[in-house]
């Protein structure tokens, strides 16, 4: 019986062969090819080299050496490759068996996402962040991490100052007829737009000091409110909210300073073009800098934004300590906490944090890092992870919202929502709940096409192909999972199923099965959700490959007519199979409607 991560079992018993070959690597063990034999490979050709043998002579000699797993039938060389058959038992026993969460490890992991400006509604580009932070935040849990999700809302900054002025200077009053941040969206692009904008800057000067003070928290607060209905929408959570106006009541900014000016690697030039200024020297965390010097506070005494960063990053991780929480009120979140003056102390110290921003942000973030070290943290600094992402282009197009080029994930998820209803209502069109399978469907196609793709990769969004029943989308692994249920609904219960007789055909949907686990941890530790999706995408492949099998033009795998003892091991698979779908498509935030 196996337990589990067969790749990873694989992988430790080549592991242990290869060391009595004299080398300690640890090679990737993968699906073989439809055409060779056996279940799973390791390719052998970059060992050529060194052993001075052929890749085919190494996998002879690899066999001989290697003590098998119990799950596996045979070792087959070929084509330099070492293949390994499983048992079909074993393997049927492992595709039948619960895929539960992992057991739970120490330490806490904060990530950070979302983030969004609060000065008008979300648009197109926020819609990645958004889903890669909490689809991540989902697998972590999954894969047995302690996650805390934070939310930062940059209160103070020049965005939310503009808005909270245009409204006031061009005297509108919100009629309650369109959402209250999509209002006040309009009332920033018109600033931008005005010709006056560059003789207005005093005003907003002041709006900007009042909400340093904390002064303008209220009239912040109710964007906020709007914009957090559309993360509601996405089926985005958070557990803290974070005000970077408490960060500068609170004196995180100084005593962030005190800290670094302890080392060495800070210090106040006398002369120079940074004089006067506190600079950082990052060299030693940073090779190859053209200039190694970064201003902290400048010479006139304003804090950079590195400055900023470094010190909620040093909160993050319980270095410094200051901030308050309190419950949040919203409709919502019921749980959700926010910073407040008034609140209980409270540091999260996390041993690990993800930070999702944009890949333009990899500079800053890589300074924190490098101040985590300064401060004699590289224990830290090694824990403090920047998850970058490419921009998302719509239908072709880059997005800006000053101009008011961007396009509000509000709308998206209307028109989205719209198309599916037209989907199901021609595919379905007796399906009982027309409007919440297209809600579902319009989330999946959206959450999918933001998941699915490595976050280092520009996305082009299309809602057409995101909406598509066909494809690698959202909407293709939810109806397969919808099928499976059919199937299920119909047959009711059912009694123990006969392994021994399985054909080909249930082999390879359990070896298709095999490898939920093993994704989502990859997913875990390589800190992206496509590993994940693209998995669903494989299995999903897999059952309709099953589904649709034909033998002399009759089909070959029919569930509910089979004999006894094949039909409950179909009925088995198939269980397995919608359980296995419904839970990946969760780890992505994706609802798994019964009936599509």
């Amino acid at each position: 019986m196996m337990t589990g991560m067969v790749r990873r079992a694989l992988e430790d018993a080549v592991q242990t062969a290869l060391k009595t070959l004299g080398l300690d690597l640890r090679l990737k063990v993968a699906k073989a090819p439809k055409d060779k034999p056996g279940d799973y490979g390791v390719p052998l050709f970059a060992l050529a080299k060194e052993l001075k043998k052929p890749p085919q002579a190494i996998a002879e000699e690899l066999k001989g050496r290697m003590e098998l797993p119990p799950f596996v039938e045979e070792a087959i060389p070929v084509g330099g490759y070492l293949n390994f058959r499983i048992r079909t038992e074993a393997l049927l026993e492992e595709a039948l068996r619960p895929k539960t969460p992992f057991p739970e490890r120490e330490g806490l992991v904060l990530l950070e996402h979302t983030s969004v400006n609060p000065n008008k509604e979300l648009h197109v580009g926020h819609l990645r962040n958004i889903v890669l932070g909490d689809s991540l935040a989902r697998i972590l849990r999954f894969a047995g991490r302690k996650v805390l999700v934070l939310n930062y809302i940059d209160d103070t900054g020049r965005q939310a100052a503009e808005t909270l002025f245009a409204l006031r200077h061009y005297g509108l009053t919100w009629d309650g007829k369109e959402k209250y941040d999509h209002f006040a969206g309009r009332a920033y692009v018109r600033l931008h737009q005005d010709p006056d904008y560059p003789r207005l800057q005093e005003g907003i000067e002041e709006v900007l000091h009042a909400l340093e003070r904390g002064e303008l928290r209220g009239e912040v607060n109710r964007i906020l409110l709007a914009q957090l209905a559309t993360m509601r929408a996405l089926n985005a959570h958070y557990d803290l909210l974070v005000w970077e106006s408490d960060i500068v009541r609170a004196g995180l900014l100084e005593k962030a300073l005190g800290l670094l000016e302890k080392s060495p690697h800070v210090f106040r030039p006398e002369e120079g073009k940074y004089a006067g200024a506190l600079v950082m020297d990052a060299s030693p965390f940073i090779p190859g800098l053209e200039d190694p010097y970064f201003v902290l506070v400048r010479s006139g005494g304003a804090a950079t934004y590195y400055a900023k960063d470094i010190a909620f990053q040093f909160w993050k991780m319980g270095l410094l300590e200051g901030l308050r929480f309190r419950p949040y009120e919203n409709p919502f979140y019921p749980a959700l906490r926010t910073s407040a003056p008034e609140g209980e102390p409270y540091t999260p110290r996390a041993q690990e944090t993800i930070n999702v921003i944009d890949v333009r942000q990899s500079h800053p973030q890589a300074l924190v890092r490098a101040a985590l070290a300064l401060v004699g943290r590289e224990d830290l600094a090694r824990g403090a992870f920047h998850l970058a992402y490419e921009t998302v282009l719509l239908e072709g197009r880059q997005m800006s919202g000053r101009k008011g080029l961007a396009v509000s994930v509000d709308e998206v998820l209307e028109e989205a929502k719209r198309r599916a209803l037209k989907v199901i209502e021609e595919k379905n069109p007796d399906h009982p709940e027309k409007e919440k399978a297209a809600g579902e469907v319009a989330l999946g196609a959206i959450r999918f096409a933001m998941a699915k793709t490595e976050p280092r990769k520009q996305i082009d969004f299309r809602l057409d192909e995101a909406l598509s029943f066909d494809g690698d989308t959202g909407p293709y692994v939810q109806y397969a999972h919808a099928r499976a249920h059919a199937i299920l609904r119909k047959a009711g219960s059912w009694g123990q199923p006969d392994l021994a007789k399985a054909t080909p055909y249930e082999r390879a949907l359990a070896l298709a099965l095999l490898d939920f686990e093993e994704a989502a941890l990859e997913s875990a530790e390589e800190k992206t959700p496509h590993i994940l999706a693209q998995y669903l995408l494989d299995l999903a492949a897999a059952w309709n490959a099953y589904y649709n099998a034909k033998e002399g033009g009759r089909p070959a795998t029919a569930v509910l007519t089979a004999e006894e003892g094949l039909r409950e091991l179909r009925l088995a698979l198939v269980e397995s199979l919608q359980k296995t779908l419904s839970t990946g498509l969760g780890l992505l935030g994706i609802p798994a409607p019964e009936v599509m």
